[in-house]
C-alpha cells in the first residue's frame, strides 16, 4: 500500500500551489532585497507575482501539508483508509478573497478522509496529529532562530514559518465546530467520563 496515491499527490501540488498565491500579497517586501521591491509593487499592481508565490508556497504549504499528512498517517497506524482531499471549493475561496484583495482571507484548503464509524478515542488522537505537526514546526522554527546563522532572507522565512505555525496550531484546537479541537475534546470527555 502506497503511503501517498498519484491522486493525493496532485491535491497536493494544487494545494501548494494556491496556497502560494493566496498568501502572495502578504510576503514582506524584505524577502525581494531593494530590487526586488519595486519588482513586488509592479507585480501586485498587475495582480501576479511568480517570486511572491515561491516564497508564500515556501512558507504557508509545509504547514497546510505536513498538518494533513500527520492526520493520515496517524490514521493509518490505526489501520484505517485515510485520504487526503484538497478542498477545491476552500481554495477557490480564498483565491476569490484574494483575488478582490479582502484583509482577511479564512478557508479550508484540505482534509483528509477517515472512516465515518471510527471510535472516538481514535479520532482525537487523529485530530490532534495535525496540530502537534504545527506545534512541532514553531518549536523547531524557534530553535534554528535561536541557533543557527541565517542570512536576512532566511531569518525572515524561518520566522514567518514559526508565525503561521503556532497560528495554525492555536486556531485549528478550537473546540467548536468541525475544528480539530472539537474532535479533541470529545475525545477528552470521551475518558474523563470513566473517572
Amino acid at each position: 500500500m502506497a503511503l501517498l496515491s498519484i491522486a493525493e499527490l496532485f491535491r497536493l501540488v494544487v494545494m501548494t500551489l494556491a496556497l502560494g498565491y493566496i498568501f502572495s500579497a502578504f510576503m514582506p517586501q524584505q524577502l525581494f532585497g531593494q530590487r526586488g521591491v519595486y519588482h513586488l509593487l509592479k507585480a501586485q499592481a498587475q495582480g501576479f507575482d511568480w517570486e511572491a508565490l515561491k516564497y508564500s508556497a515556501m512558507i504557508t504549504a509545509p504547514a497546510v501539508v505536513l498538518h494533513e499528512l500527520g492526520h493520515k498517517f496517524v490514521a493509518m497506524a490505526f489501520g484505517l483508509k485515510a485520504e487526503f482531499f484538497a478542498s477545491y471549493w476552500g481554495l477557490g475561496l480564498g483565491v476569490f478573497l484574494k483575488m478582490i484583495g479582502a484583509p482577511f482571507i479564512i478557508f479550508v484548503p484540505g482534509y483528509v478522509n477517515v472512516p465515518y464509524n471510527t471510535h472516538i478515542l481514535v479520532m482525537g488522537i487523529i485530530a490532534l496529529s495535525g496540530p502537534m505537526m504545527n506545534l512541532f514546526l514553531w518549536i523547531g522554527s524557534i530553535v534554528v532562530l535561536k541557533v543557527a546563522k541565517l542570512n536576512r532572507r532566511q531569518m525572515i522565512l524561518v520566522y514567518l514559518t514559526k508565525r503561521i505555525n503556532i497560528f495554525l496550531f492555536i486556531f485549528n484546537m478550537l473546540p467548536f465546530g468541525f475544528f480539530d479541537g472539537a474532535k479533541v475534546f470529545a475525545a477528552l470527555r470521551y475518558v474523563i467520563s470513566f473517572f
